[in-house]
């Protein structure tokens, strides 16, 4: 039987990085990337592991990573759309060129790899998608509206998501 498959983004540190080696004591094959796959350290000294370099604000880099693992593995059954950082600071503050490239990690990134992912998905008839947010999509504070906004943002896509797959038999 063929392992389950999961590729997962942010996997330099924290939470990626824990994911990756959760998912590979359940015994998946997993795809751990990050901008820098030097970053994701000894998770990768598994056999099951394959670093990927993948910038999530990057069209290129994000068919090539899907089509890596299609290409390896045959199936993705989950995709970790962990990557994203905070930017910090008062609205008026940040530039507008700032609040874009918040929103293009933490928002169309996600987007960008689901929409890859999806149709393999569908044609497998199995599959899961995880959105790693942020208390901070429900709540803002100051300092941290650009953020805030940028989570607020995932948690609605991901509950709009949820309906629209539901039908495929993808969580």
């Amino acid at each position: 039987m063929q392992p389950k498959t999961v590729l997962i983004t942010g996997c330099s540190s924290g939470i990626g990085h824990a994911t990756a080696k959760l998912f590979l004591t359940e015994d998946w094959r997993v795809y751990a990337t990050a901008r820098d796959p030097a970053d994701i350290g000894t998770v990768t000294d598994h056999d099951a592991c394959r670093a990927l370099e993948l910038d999530v604000t990057a069209d290129g880099h994000c068919r090539r990573a899907v089509n890596r693992v299609m290409h390896e593995s045959g199936r993705i059954d989950c995709l970790v759309n962990n990557a994203g950082y905070g930017q910090l600071g008062p609205i008026e503050d940040v530039p507008i060129r700032q609040v874009g490239k918040q929103f293009d990690v933490n928002v169309y990134g996600p987007h960008r790899l689901t929409r890859l992912v999806l149709p393999h998905m569908r044609e497998q008839g199995t599959g899961t998608i995880v959105n790693i947010s942020s208390v901070s999509g429900r709540v803002g504070f100051p300092g941290a509206g650009v953020y805030c906004g940028s989570k607020a943002a995932l948690e609605l896509m991901t509950d709009a998501l949820r309906a629209e797959i539901d039908e495929y038999g993808l969580d």
